[in-house]
């Protein structure tokens, strides 16, 4: 349940319809789909217009970044997001995935990506470092920037670096919120909630859920 309730569009001042509508019209183009709550982290920041403006600034120029390969990139942002265990993150996450060609047993397989042969090495490194910067504390080895080195230069790395960043941030703003899912993925396979590793590296998925999701959405 939300925490606080949002400023719809109806209900903001000039400036921040504006950018509501914009989130809007960008958010269906990005998912193809609209839902009825998708904007809802912007509506309740639109309480601040603001810093409304600058997350939607941080967010547009976030969107414009294509050194990185998308796919990559999508891949990452998801693991970022079950890690959260944002509702709201993982529904809409998993369905741009799904754009991207993501298929419905690479969702559900990605809580046991290093183990699974539906992921190449590049994507596992990819997700290596999504996980490693969604621990805490973040957990990014020499070892691992190292052989992220030898695939990506300086500017990708700050790239796929910032892309989980910034999904760790929707994510906890959202969960701190109560902003549940989207309702993009109803009725249709998403990821499964995760979490990053224990102290010992040991994964520790959350399996109970993986196991249950079966064919059905597990954050809507």
């Amino acid at each position: 349940m939300k925490r606080i309730e949002g400023v719809s569009q109806n209900k903001a001042g000039p400036v921040g319809r504006v950018v509501l509508r914009m989130a809007r019209r960008k958010t269906r183009q990005i998912a193809g789909a609209e839902t009825e709550r998708m904007i809802e982290p912007l509506e309740a920041y639109a309480h601040l217009p603001r810093l409304m403006l600058g997350y939607g600034a941080l967010e547009d120029a976030t969107a414009r970044q294509h050194r990185v390969d998308a796919r990559l990139k999508v891949l990452a942002e998801l693991k970022a997001a079950t890690l959260t265990q944002c509702e709201y993150c993982i529904d809409i996450g998993s369905h741009i995935a799904a754009r991207a060609g993501i298929t419905e047993d690479q969702l559900l397989a990605l809580p046991r990506y290093r183990e699974s042969d539906l992921f190449g090495d590049l994507e596992k490194l990819v997700l290596d470092y999504a996980v490693g910067m969604s621990s805490t504390p973040v957990a990014v080895s020499d070892d691992l920037f190292t052989r992220l080195r030898e695939h990506f230069d300086d500017p990708q790395i700050v790239e796929l670096t910032n892309i989980i960043a910034v999904e760790n941030m929707r994510g906890r703003f959202n969960l701190a919120l109560g902003i549940g899912s989207s309702g993009f993925r109803e009725g249709l396979v998403c990821a499964v909630p995760d979490r990053a590793p224990d102290q010992n590296g040991v994964l520790a998925a959350a399996s109970g859920a993986a196991e249950g999701a079966g064919g059905s959405s597990a954050a809507a």
